[in-house]
């Protein structure tokens, strides 16, 4: 006879399988057949009259499913000294979950009656439902700092690293964390605010040698100016607000608009869906549906969390944290789309015939639940014939239509030929202590080029959508190449045999050709990295003049809110055009968006500022114990200092200083962009293969030092020797006259 499950066994195989939840999944769990399938259906039904279920089509779901990140109540001790909470956020009516909070050393201590933020994870076979890690305890946001920790009698004194900060902080004995004299620490306020003597501190963690891997992100953050800290009115502002609720928007909460992210992704700011058009004016066409997560809604101008939003400009990315533009309660819980549970978003619905073009778009204010939350190895592997539990019952209802549009959507992409740079993004693995283990290339998966192409489509229409409203807003624009710029990658280009013509009103389509010319071929890499050199800086500003790279005529950026308070001011411009409500965009924030434009680009470029230093610093981390080794790499940039070669593997820049190439004077062409050899007339130029021995990898400064060794595979000629201990002798003249005779000779393959 088969067994029936109870009605919490149920419970929790839907909690634990969130998309496995049509009645035939939970009968194949059970292994329930045949006639039993009634008793089943029974059950289910009953569980949905009790309100723990919810029938939603042909599937059951929890609709007490929590969110990742979380506010929670915290309980008394129970007898075990465990300590548990329960969620200040509910939607359920059914039993409520039990969490239990995991403590760490540097946590501070809790206690009943207690609030907190919390992450969580769901948990099975155990007596609670849920595991929670502390962000921190609501009501209090203690200062933060990083700082070199100095030992004393009575326990240490914290420097600070940040510029422009002398002011030490005390450590007492009993809040040092373990810390050790000279360590790089990061503390944080302890007691109230002291206005006499020395403000009060605590290490919440120990980053060791300053010049170790942990601490590089954070030396980074610092060192540009990047606001690390919310202040507590912000912090507050943040605390207080409350899930938006169903007044005044559309109910989509039955769409299947999933997310595609990455692994991970803490945040998510963007679902899309798709399905075949049933107009039968347009056969073969699709509906896209792109949903945005309401930063606006919980954002609102002249606001304390406007204002620190505006000042961060975005948020910043580093290989091991992330330094946000909003609080955790906004970034991590309430704006972001987790599986599950009922969020608010702007969406777009967009229809495209079966070329890809785009004939129709409108926009929606509405309350979305996502059914999932995937990554886009999983998606890809699904499609790819490999589906999990978890994407297998999405694969034909909505995986599959997403693919069948984005198929469409490559159509009309090879006809406006958008730049077509293949520069695979570099990944750096960290281990648990903050180590680079490996140095890898992320794939670039059908995945990810299906979320880019919704997304950019997304950002036409919601330019399209003001202009045609006459709404100002904040365009994302990107212009032209400069002509100086256009000849150093024609004189690349020559130097490798290709062509990149003159005489023409440049278009993406030109670039694509040389880039297609180079493909499969040794400059392959060089020419992607020229070329991306010669394009122009992207910025914000109230002008449309169009994105050169994608080429598009009008452009903006609405698809990530949470993290780019450029798409919060479309967002709000959207809101004023539709007259969705009072959270739009005022006319004092028009009268100054040319300034709010430069100023979100500023801190753009300091985010990739700080995010390039980091990464260079990581990867002179990771060279550093291969010093002395022979590697090989590419020259791809030629300096009156000496030459910079691009490594092999790592991707790392290492520079060759003019003083210890060769043993001759070479002479640098400015206008032809290479080095040549006084006694030898050898000639060294970008794109040139090159063996050199890794002499300096300095982690603190994120410098290479290398030693040429060889170029094209033959070693470097000799020239005339010099007397010990004396620079080799310099003829800047005669090479002059040699580099006049050859008209700027340039090493070419033919």
């Amino acid at each position: 006879m088969t067994r029936i499950p109870t009605k919490p066994e149920i419970l929790d195989w839907i909690a634990a399988n969130p998309t496995l939840t049509a009645k035939r999944d939970i009968a194949k769990a059970f292994g329930i057949k045949g006639a039993a399938r009634i008793d089943l259906k029974r059950l289910l039904k009953e569980l949905a009259d009790e309100g723990h279920l919810e029938k939603r089509k042909k599937s059951y779901n929890d609709p007490d499913r929590l969110p990742p990140v979380s506010v929670l109540l915290v309980n008394a001790p129970d007898d075990d000294g465990d300590l548990f909470a329960r969620p200040m956020e509910w939607h359920g009516t059914g039993v409520e979950p039990k969490i239990l909070i995991i403590t760490r050393a540097s946590d501070p201590a809790l206690g009943a009656g207690d609030r907190i933020l919390a992450r969580l994870t769901l948990v099975s076979g155990q007596d609670y439902h849920y595991e929670a890690r502390l962000i921190r305890r609501i009501g209090t946001n203690p200062a933060r700092l990083l700082g070199v920790f100095r030992k004393t009698a009575e326990g240490g004194r914290i420097v600070p690293v940040s510029k422009g900060t002398d002011r030490e902080w005390s450590v007492a004995a009993d809040a040092t964390g373990g810390a050790k004299d000279g360590e790089l620490v990061e503390a944080e306020q302890a007691g109230p605010k002291s206005r006499i003597g020395l403000q009060r501190a605590r290490v919440v963690d120990r980053l060791g040698d300053p010049s170790a891997p942990k601490a590089v992100s954070l030396i980074a953050i610092h060192e540009h100016g990047i606001p690390d800290s919310f202040p507590d009115e912000v912090v507050a502002e943040a605390d207080a607000k409350t899930p938006v609720g169903l007044k005044g928007r559309e109910d989509l909460r039955d769409m299947p608009l999933i997310t595609i992210d990455p692994w991970d992704a803490r945040d998510h700011d963007d679902a899309c869906y798709a399905h075949a058009d049933d107009d039968p004016k347009n056969k073969g066409g699709h509906i896209i549906w792109v949903a945005i997560a309401d930063v606006a809604a919980y954002v609102t101008p002249g606001s304390a969390l406007d204002r620190e939003a505006k000042k961060r400009g975005n948020s910043t990315y580093f290989p091991d944290r992330v330094v946000p533009m909003l609080p955790d309660r906004l970034s991590g819980d309430l704006c972001s789309l987790h599986e599950g549970v009922p969020r608010a978003c702007i969406a777009v619905r967009m229809q495209i015939d079966a070329q890809g073009e785009k004939i129709d778009h409108s926009f929606h204010r509405g309350l979305m639940r996502s059914p999932a939350s995937l990554n886009y190895e999983e998606v890809q592997a699904a499609m790819d014939g490999m589906p999990t539990e978890r994407t297998k019952p999405l694969l034909e209802p909505v995986l599959q239509p997403l693919y069948a549009a984005y198929a469409a959507l490559l159509e009309a992409r090879k006809l406006r030929q958008p730049l077509e740079l293949d520069l695979p993004e570099r990944q750096i693995v960290l281990d648990e202590d903050g180590t680079v283990s490996s140095v890898n290339f992320k794939d670039r998966l059908d995945a990810h080029k299906l979320i880019e192409e919704f997304m950019v489509l997304a950002n036409v229409a919601a330019a399209e959508t003001l202009i045609a409203k006459s709404q100002p807003l904040l365009f994302r624009v990107h212009e032209e190449p400069a002509q100086d710029k256009l000849d150093s990658l024609r004189e690349v280009a020559q130097a490798a045999g290709l062509n990149l013509a003159k005489g023409q009103v440049l278009k993406t389509a030109h670039l694509n050709r040389l880039l297609a010319q180079a493909r499969d071929t040794d400059d392959a890499e060089l020419i992607n990295i020229s070329t991306l050199r010669s394009m122009t800086q992207a910025y914000y500003g109230p002008q449309n003049f169009g994105h050169f790279g994608l080429a598009l005529k009008i452009y903006a950026h609405f698809t990530s809110p949470i993290r780019r308070y450029a798409d919060l001011i479309v967002h709000r411009a959207l809101i004023t055009a539709h007259g969705w409500g009072k959270d739009g965009l005022r006319a004092e924030d028009v009268e100054v968006l040319e300034k709010t434009g430069t100023h979100i680009s500023d801190t753009e470029r300091r985010s990739m500022m700080a995010e390039r230093d980091t990464t260079d610093r990581y990867l002179a981390a990771y060279l550093s114990e291969r010093v002395g080794d022979e590697i090989e790499g590419r020259v791809v940039g030629i300096a009156k200092f000496g030459i910079f070669v691009k490594l092999d593997g790592s991707g790392a820049d290492g520079l060759v200083p003019m003083r210890s190439i060769g043993a001759e004077y070479f002479h640098f062409d400015r206008e032809a962009n290479t080095l040549m050899g006084s006694d030898t007339g050898m000639v060294i130029s970008i794109g040139q293969r090159a063996t050199v021995r890794l002499t300096e990898a300095v982690p603190v400064t994120g410098g290479v030092a290398l030693e040429l060794l060889a170029l094209d595979g033959k070693s470097l000629p000799k020239g005339r020797s010099s007397p010990a201990g004396r620079s080799p002798r310099r003829k800047p003249t005669k090479a002059k006259r040699r580099s006049d005779k050859t008209k700027r000779k340039v090493s070419r393959k033919r």
